[in-house]
């Protein structure tokens, strides 16, 4: 069995009697909004029949949100199940990824034969993107994997340099893949984002999520916002019927109302966020700048996620990511008593 490389996996059973508190995904703190909850109660005796294939109700709440023509939106079984999909659509032959970044791009990548190119990101610089990027972009590349806010740094691109990238990929032909499934926990969500663009950029394309925003991780659900209806129908053809339930259509057509629980949320993880770096750092820990909801941090042990595991605590190994090594974790900006109870798991750890 292939080992799990992602965070959340709260279902393995662990040698501990304290109550689990996990650090590991990146979900709201403020859990699933109300109004969600009560949608998926009040929509029951819509789940005895099959899915709409299409999701045009979905669809066409995504397009008013966006402003886009629901031709340009594909739904899907949560981000990764698009970013799968939006590989197998385009076999591309050359792609170009981050390093770090989330793994699932060149997992998609493998899978059709393309062996991701990683442009490394420096830790001196905080593992910011920076001007080199736009050289790696080059006729004869088909894909760039761009995730902004990144995983697993939480630091967006200067937005004029994104414009850059945009505009490269455009005159080399590239297809320009921008993941923003953490850019609404980012205060300035819209000085960040690429989605009032779109309509313009045949060459974009956009994930989001409602997994991370609305606790809906369980329920599963992302979409692809393109920049012409063409690639949204290629990427649509090639999964199957009914990847979006009908539990995850009402889901998501309630959360899109819940702007207010948004506004809470970025307040929250922003206040949250200052404690745990301040509290890392004053632990000795690196911590690197984020404008999301996880930090990542850099500590002399290799072993730290395997000890807060034995208390209970859940963090993020990110050994595994490209461009990091052992010693390097991420942790979810969570509520207030569970940051605290992390920072002084910590301290014992350090003083032992």
């Amino acid at each position: 069995m292939r080992p799990l490389i992602h965070g959340g996996d709260i279902y393995t059973p662990r040698d501990t009697e304290e109550p689990l508190c996990d650090f590991s995904a990146n979900i709201n703190p403020l859990g699933m909004p109300p109004e969600v909850q009560r949608a998926i109660v009040e929509h029951i005796p819509d789940y005895a029949a099959y899915p709409d294939p299409l999701c045009r109700d979905l669809r066409g709440a995504l397009a008013d949100h966006h402003q886009l023509d629901a031709a340009n939106i594909v739904c899907g079984n949560g981000a990764a199940d698009l970013i799968f999909r939006l590989v197998l659509a385009r076999r591309p032959r050359r792609a170009l990824v981050l390093a770090p970044t989330f793994a699932e791009y060149a997992q998609a990548l493998a899978l059709v034969g393309c062996s991701a190119e990683h442009y490394p990101l420096k830790r001196s610089r905080d593992f910011a993107l920076d001007e080199g990027i736009l050289a790696a972009i080059e006729p004869g590349l088909d894909m760039l994997f761009l995730c902004n806010p990144n995983n697993p740094t939480g630091m967006p691109a200067d937005p004029a340099l994104l414009q850059q990238v945009l505009q490269r990929c455009r005159r080399c032909g590239v297809l320009l893949v921008v993941d923003e499934c953490f850019v609404d926990f980012m205060a300035e969500e819209t000085r960040y984002s690429l989605c009032p663009q779109l309509q313009n950029q045949p060459q974009l394309c956009i994930l989001r999520a409602f997994t991370k925003m609305y606790a809906m991780a369980g329920v599963r659900l992302g979409y692809l916002l393109c920049g012409r209806p063409a690639l949204a129908e290629q990427v649509r053809a090639t999964g199957q019927p009914w990847s979006v339930s009908t539990v995850a259509a009402v889901s998501g057509i309630a959360a899109l109302k819940c702007q207010q629980h948004r506004r809470q949320t970025v307040l929250l993880v922003e206040k949250n966020r200052r404690l745990l770096t301040e509290g890392l750092r004053r632990l000795g820990f690196t911590v690197y700048p984020s404008m999301a909801n996880y930090l990542l941090f850099s500590a002399g042990d290799t072993q730290l996620a395997f000890k807060l595991a034995q208390r209970g605590i859940l963090i993020r190994d990110c050994r595994n990511y490209e461009g990091l090594q052992p010693g390097d974790y991420r942790v979810a900006v969570r509520g207030e008593s569970d940051c605290r109870r992390l920072l002084a798991a910590l301290h014992q750890e350090v003083k032992r």
